[in-house]
């Protein structure tokens, strides 16, 4: 069996590297052969030029495809993967037109394994991992109110005056900023058309407390039943959001006011100036290092008191290893395609694994990849 991974970008290389290192046979394509040979060349020669006919001239039954590639080619590989019998891997959200090969897949007997990156993954294994020790605990009950916060992002260890420093092109931040975000908050549902109209303060219950600014993200509310929470329960705040240093609005609050007028072809332009103009001015410099924090928080109220109320918190910056944006998001995937390669991943389109010993075996592997992992008990 061969594991195809295909991308060599920023985020992709520490996990690429755990499954060569560990013996696997990883066959590795890039569109830029000569920069995947910079990331990976001392460990492997096994390295092509991307191109789906020759991919698909080589995929064979029992093969894992692992797409680090743009969001567009992620639904395309995964259909050859099921033309091949083999299975697939991608830190990305599960788009409709991947969620609509679920049935195939699970006809074939086939795993096409999506969201196991950082945000989504490792937020997914947190929400999973609380969600069971709540059910598990003294204080469940079907009637307890239930709040659920997902708070993630990349900040730079060193502020800056943009309060933001960018790893890869700007462009998709910029474009985030146009996506509208859907959530629960005070029971009812939260439509917001951008994300600086939601800007709220969240203290990080880090070893010393600290404040970001968050907004939510994308849309939250299908989550509730990935995360197994009861249509009948009641719950008051439901979100997903993003995480930013303190001041970033205001540093920012020029370019929300730009955003805000473009329009069309044109608009499409100025973004990528936009783009290349805060790449030249906020990339981070030579090995300066990256932060990641991620939060994942669920109460219970019974009566107006606070029955339950743990938070799984993560603190995690680049070291002379790389960046934490890197092995966060790529060493999940390595995980994946282990798990996939063991059958311990059931057959179908499938986020981040829900299975206790399945996550508790990620979770320990993740902690060895942050300075600061532990989980909170408010109570």
């Amino acid at each position: 069996m061969t594991i195809h991974w295909c991308g060599t970008g920023l985020s992709a290389i520490p996990g690429l590297r755990r499954l060569i290192a560990a013996g696997h046979k990883v066959t590795v394509w890039n569109r830029t052969v000569d920069k995947a040979r910079e990331a990976v060349g001392d460990l492997t020669d096994d390295i092509h030029a991307f191109d789906m006919e020759t991919l698909a001239d080589v995929l064979a039954p029992g093969d894992v495809v692992v797409s680090m590639l743009p969001g567009d080619w992620h639904v395309p590989l995964a259909e050859l993967c099921l033309e091949k019998g083999a299975d697939f891997v991608s830190s990305s959200y599960i788009a409709p037109e991947m969620r609509a090969l679920d049935a195939k897949a699970r006809e074939l007997g086939l795993r096409l394994v999506n969201e196991i990156g950082l945000d989504p993954g490792i937020d997914h294994l947190m929400a999973h991992h609380l969600m069971d020790d709540y059910r598990a605990s003294d204080a469940f009950d079907a009637g307890n109110t239930l709040s659920f916060t997902s708070y993630c992002g990349g900040v730079p260890k060193h502020p800056n005056p943009f309060r933001y420093k960018f790893s890869w092109s700007p462009l998709g931040v910029l474009k985030a900023l146009r996506s509208p975000s859907r959530s629960l908050r005070d029971f009812e549902e939260l439509r917001v058309d951008r994300p600086w109209d939601a800007i709220s303060s969240y203290t990080a219950p880090l070893p010393v407390p600290e404040d970001f600014e968050v907004y939510p993200n994308r849309d939250s509310i299908p989550f509730m039943a990935q995360y197994q929470f009861d249509p009948d329960w009641p719950v008051r705040d439901f979100v997903r959001g993003t995480l930013r240093l303190n001041g970033w609005a205001e540093a920012w609050k020029d370019v929300f006011a730009e955003i805000e007028t473009l329009e069309g072809d044109a608009g499409e332009a100025r973004l990528k100036e936009m783009s290349d103009q805060f790449w030249r001015e906020n990339a981070y410099d030579a090995g300066e290092p990256d932060r990641v924090v991620l939060c994942v928080g669920l109460t219970a109220e019974k009566d107006g008191a606070t029955v339950w109320h743990k938070t799984y918190v993560m603190d995690a910056w680049g070291d002379a290893d790389g960046t934490a944006m890197a092995r966060l998001v790529s060493v999940p995937v390595s995980l994946a395609v282990e798990a996939v390669l063991a059958r311990d991943i059931p057959a179908g389109v499938t986020a981040a694994p829900h299975e206790a010993a399945l996550v508790s075996r990620f979770m320990n592997e993740i902690g060895t990849l942050a300075q600061h992992l532990q989980i909170v008990d408010h109570t």
